[in-house]
């Protein structure tokens, strides 16, 4: 057998190894290179002097115990992968193995190809996975297209969402990275043909008589979070600004033990994809014109000096009065872990309110940090770390610690945001005055000059319940992954913003956001 046909490199430690001679003459069939060792001494010298891929261990031999030359083996090499063969099936050696961090067992006697299966699952896992997934989308890939190209309602593109961020996942468990090209020319496919739908409907939803229209940023409270109150249900509203739905479907993994998901829906928010419009319109269930309308002292326009997110508790408390609810409230803005701590800590005196609402603005703080340090952009260079490092901060965060003291004293909770972001990488050219807003993705002054084509406009805000700062002003938001630059520095926001997560605009990642319900296994 030559070193080309060898699939891995085994050690195989018994103390009866010369009975399972022809065990090791099959395997050596099979491709694999297998050394022997009858005790744990000898098996503990050949792992400090070779490399192996995987052990095989005897858990019952004279001298040192499967369980000694197991710990031995881990300080050597703690990522071996090693599968104890054993002859008793007692609970407590098999626990102290397990916690030992074995990779598998197997109970004698055992016949080769038991033995075969077992070192493929555990070697060959990885590569087995990666081959069904590429064979998977592969598979998949004309559906999809096909799915993205007759899509011509809300529902159509939830489900087209949906499927694009369930293969975004997959992929990034594929070692093979020869798919992660194909997968983004059919996003950005799929995302031209979502500008051309929000074109052609998104104004529609605001007539009076359409039925049709999606559960907009407006509704949330009325349709996701009342109807659980009235149920009797104590509830913990967490909304983490810039949440998107790959984010939220790697955070489900990790409350899986906490959580039982009852409702796992997708809604609209509206434009500006922005905090100052989304969540505003959240929490005080009107559209911002409407805000504007009923309370001009709390409203700022783009053009105005102040914050613009500064009396989200006050909106929230004017909704919850306007439909006639009576329940407690408690509010929190979370800006960093140490306000986060904080909550925790105080958690005995704030579970008690029939709802709570706190708002994580950790993923936005790092979406913004990322355009600005180089360290945050390189480590999160491309979408998979970007929720790679997203999914370590929740690990480790306050949200995390919340979540689970809810699950332990029964508080159902609705997990959402205001608006998701896009990476964004072609410049598009606009000219306006100085009284022209400078978000990325979206635009709004008197005097705007730009190409029709590249952008969706509203030239009368009203129709989209979008105040106005004068009579003439003209909204315009960047589509797909475009951002806006001015011609007068064109190189600078090119090399600046390019290829860093914004919003404001219109892309699947940006409007399509989750609504979760989660109903605590307490």
């Amino acid at each position: 057998m030559t070193d080309k046909t060898i699939k891995a490199n085994l050690l195989w430690t018994d103390d009866e190894i010369d009975l399972l001679r022809p065990y090791i003459i099959f395997l050596e069939e099979k491709g694999y290179s297998v050394k022997t060792a009858n005790n744990g001494d000898d098996a503990i010298l050949l792992v400090k002097s070779e490399n192996f891929d995987l052990i095989l261990l005897d858990e019952n031999m004279p001298g040192l115990s499967g369980l000694q030359v197991l710990d031995e083996i881990k300080k050597i090499d703690p990522i071996v992968p090693v599968i104890m063969v054993t002859k008793s099936e007692e609970e407590n050696i098999m626990e102290q193995a397990i916690g030992s961090k074995i990779a598998d067992y197997l109970i004698k006697p055992v016949n080769p190809n038991q033995v075969l299966l077992a070192i493929k699952k555990n070697i060959d896992n990885k590569r087995l996975i990666s081959e069904n997934i590429t064979h998977k989308y592969q598979i998949q890939f004309n559906k999809l297209t096909q799915e993205i190209s007759f899509a011509s309602s809300f529902e159509d593109w939830k489900n087209v969402y949906k499927t694009l961020v369930y293969w975004e996942l997959e992929l990034d468990k594929n070692n093979d990275h020869a798919l992660d090209e194909i997968l983004k020319m059919q996003k950005n496919e799929a995302n031209a043909s979502f500008t051309k739908f929000i074109k052609n409907n998104y104004l529609k939803w605001f007539e009076q008589k359409n039925q049709n229209k999606p559960l907009l940023s407006p509704g949330i409270f009325k349709q996701k979070v009342y109807p659980l109150l009235d149920e009797g249900k104590q509830v913990f509203v967490i909304l983490v600004d810039n949440l998107r739905l790959d984010h939220w479907k790697v955070i489900e993994e990790k409350i899986h033990a906490l959580f039982n998901v009852t409702d796992d829906d997708i809604f609209c928010s509206i434009l500006p994809t922005s905090t100052q419009y989304s969540r505003n319109a959240m929490f005080a269930g009107l559209m911002p014109s409407e805000i504007d309308k009923h309370f001009p002292d709390i409203w700022l326009n783009d053009d105005e000096e102040g914050g613009k997110n500064m009396h989200e508790e006050e909106l929230l408390k004017k909704q919850h009065s306007r439909m006639g609810r009576t329940e407690s409230i408690f509010y929190a803005k979370i800006l960093n872990n140490f306000q986060g701590k904080q909550l925790i800590e105080t958690f005995h005196n704030i579970k008690n309110h029939k709802l709570g609402v706190v708002v994580f603005n950790f993923v936005d703080i790092l979406s913004h940090s990322r355009t600005e340090s180089n360290l945050i952009r390189e480590l999160a260079e491309d979408e998979s770390a970007f929720r790679s490092l997203a999914i370590s901060w929740f690990e480790h965060s306050p949200l995390f610690e919340l979540l689970q003291l809810l699950s332990e004293n029964n508080i159902s909770v609705v997990l959402t945001t205001d608006h998701g972001s896009v990476k964004i990488d072609k410049p598009v050219k606009v000219i306006g005055d100085r009284e022209t807003t400078v978000n990325l993705r979206y635009k709004q002054g008197r005097n705007l000059n730009y190409q029709q084509r590249e952008v969706f406009e509203i030239t009368d805000p009203a129709k989209a319940y979008l105040p106005k700062s004068t009579l003439s002003s003209t909204y315009i938001f960047a589509c797909s992954n475009d951002f806006f630059a001015y011609p007068n520095n064109f190189n600078y926001y090119v090399k600046y913003y390019k290829n860093t997560f914004q919003h404001g605009g219109v892309s699947l990642e940006e409007m399509l956001i989750p609504v979760v319900t989660l109903s605590p296994k307490k």
